[in-house]
This record gives structure tokens, sequence and C-alpha cells, in this order.
């Protein structure tokens, strides 16, 4: 055990000197508070009075702001409208340290989820988004992009949404380049793109994505093997890692089965973006040299911190080694 902690501590102090590329479905999470004070006489529906709005960076930004939590650089990929809420996006993005230099101009408009919110309880939500396939000038600048900055990622993330950013010809540029580079490939799936995930080194869906990838419900230990086990059969992947709330995380690889790894969260408050941090730590693990299991330890630390903050939170470096220091 002192081996794996004095590995683990190696690997963190080492996560500001690798540079990891996300891409994905950008997003906006804009957060509308107010007080409720009468039903509306127009419909029985509650007048929200406007108190202040806030945003925060969501989807594949929020990994992003993960991996800066952590210490790491990043390079963010995706597609914003030519409309003031992604100017915002950008603007965000920049002041938390994240390089968008792979973040282009699309023809649709950037995607806001609008969540109003009145005496700590949320009201209503409002997407603005559109799910269609990415048109071939948007596809062209993001595959121009990240063959200008290939050389100096060591590592890439997809995180995918459905919003249409993740396609073939995406996934094909992301792959030829983790080939060429010998670097790790990691996505954070949705189950109706699993066809897209083919020979990357690994996913990391949820219970409930696992049990729609393999096609069979995880009801036990031997169904969650068996689940795992299917999936990274079906996409070729090294090794899959599937999230499970409470009951911690477990890692499949082919040649070692199946190794879980319980819950590190104390007191569960909000479970908003604990995958993003999933990902995040798991990808800079076995970038900075620890094996899947080692990398998944840690990946499980940081999201027992994050859950147990309210809100879209991310976990430091510093937080991590004060648990490992315990």
């Amino acid at each position: 055990m002192k081996d794996r902690i004095k590995r683990l501590k190696e690997a963190v102090r080492r996560f500001d000197s690798s540079c990891l590329l996300v891409v994905g479905d950008i997003m906006l999470d804009q957060f509308v508070w107010g007080e409720v004070s009468r039903i509306s006489p127009e419909a029985p529906v509650p007048v929200v009075k406007v108190q202040k709005e806030t945003v925060l960076l969501g989807g594949a930004a929020n990994v992003a702001n993960n991996l800066r939590a952590l210490g790491s650089p990043v390079i963010l990929g995706g597609v914003v409208g030519k409309d003031a809420m992604g100017e915002n996006l950008r603007e965000l993005a920049r002041s938390r340290g994240i390089d968008t230099a792979a973040v282009v101009d699309g023809i649709r408009p950037t995607t806001i989820k609008t969540r109003i919110i009145a005496r700590g309880q949320q009201v209503v939500r409002v997407d603005r988004e559109s799910n269609n396939t990415l048109n071939d000038s948007s596809i062209k600048a993001l595959v121009e992009a990240f063959e200008r900055l290939a050389p100096g990622i060591d590592g890439i993330i997809v995180s995918d949404y459905a919003k249409g950013v993740v396609a073939v010809r995406i996934m094909d540029e992301l792959r030829k380049i983790s080939d060429a580079r010998g670097i790790p490939f990691l996505v954070d799936p949705k189950p109706a793109n699993s066809h897209l995930y083919h020979g990357v080194t690994l996913v990391t869906p949820n219970r409930q994505e696992a049990e729609a990838m393999a096609g069979l419900e995880i009801k036990d230990t031997e169904s969650l093997s068996q689940a795992a086990q299917k999936i990274q059969a079906k996409l070729g992947t090294e090794a899959v890692l599937i999230t499970r709330g409470l009951h911690g995380m477990a890692l499949w690889q082919r040649e070692n089965g199946l190794f879980t790894v319980p819950t590190m969260a104390r007191e569960v408050f909000d479970v908003t973006g604990a995958g993003d941090t999933v990902v995040a730590a798991m990808t800079l693990g076995i970038v900075n040299g620890l094996s899947f299991p080692e990398a998944a330890y840690l990946a499980n630390i940081a999201a027992g911190v994050v859950v147990g903050k309210i809100g879209t939170a991310t976990v430091t470096a510093e937080e991590i080694m004060e648990i490992l220091e315990r």
C-alpha cells in the first residue's frame, strides 16, 4: 500500500507537466436565481422574481475545467455559435486558464442550459441547442486545429453529450493523432454513439450507460463483469471503467478481469459533474505513468471529494494530496 500511495503522489505532482486535449459538446450552464411570491394570473405557474444570474462551463468545457483545477494545461475543442453567449463561453474558459485554440465558430447557436431556481429548488430548465451533426466547414476547421495542435498533446479526452460534435471524421482524426503519438484516448460516452468509439483506450460509462451499451441489466458483480466485458469486446478498447455512484466504480481489463473500487465519499451532497471529474483524473493518472487500477483508485478519490460539494464542482491536486497523506 505504501508503494502505491507513493506512486499516486508522484503522479499528482506531475499533473502540471502534461497537456490534454478535450473535445466534445461545449455548453454554457446558466443559473437564474430568484424568489417565488405568487402564482401567475395567466397560467397555474409560479412567478419568479430574478435576484441574480450565474454562468458555469458545462459539457466538455467542464471536463477541461476539472483538468485545470487539477493543475494540467488543457486545450478545449468544439463548436460555439457566433453569438454573445459563445464569446462569453470563450472568455469564461480563458479566465480559467483553458486554451480555446480549438474552439471554432459554427452556424448553429451556442448550447445553453438555463435553470430557473427559486428557494433552492429548480422550477424549470430551458435548453437552447442543436443536435444536428456539424456541417463540413465546422468539421474541417476542427480537424485543422487538431492537426496543428497535435505535437503538444499528451492525451485526448472526448466528452460526448450526443449534440453532434462527436462524429466519424472527428473521431478518425483523434484516433490518428493518438496512434501516431502513442498517447491515451479516453471517452466519456453516450450509448447512441457507441459505434464511434472503436479502438479508443478506455470508455467511462455510468451504470445506466453501461447497461445500454452492453444490452443487459447490471444487478450484481457477475452481471457487472459481463457488461464490462461485452463493452470491451464490442469496442476493442484496452479497458472499461464503469462509474457506479454510491457503489464506487469498476474497472475491466481483459488480462486482469474486474477490479472494483468502493466509493471514497464520506458524504454525498451533489453528483453533478462527477463523471467529468472521473474522466479527467483517470486520464491524468494514465498519462503520468499510473497503471489503469492505480489511475482508477486516484479517480475514485477525486470523485469522492467532488460529490461532497454542492453544485458543479471541481477538485484540486492539493485536496487529493491531503487525502493521500491521510
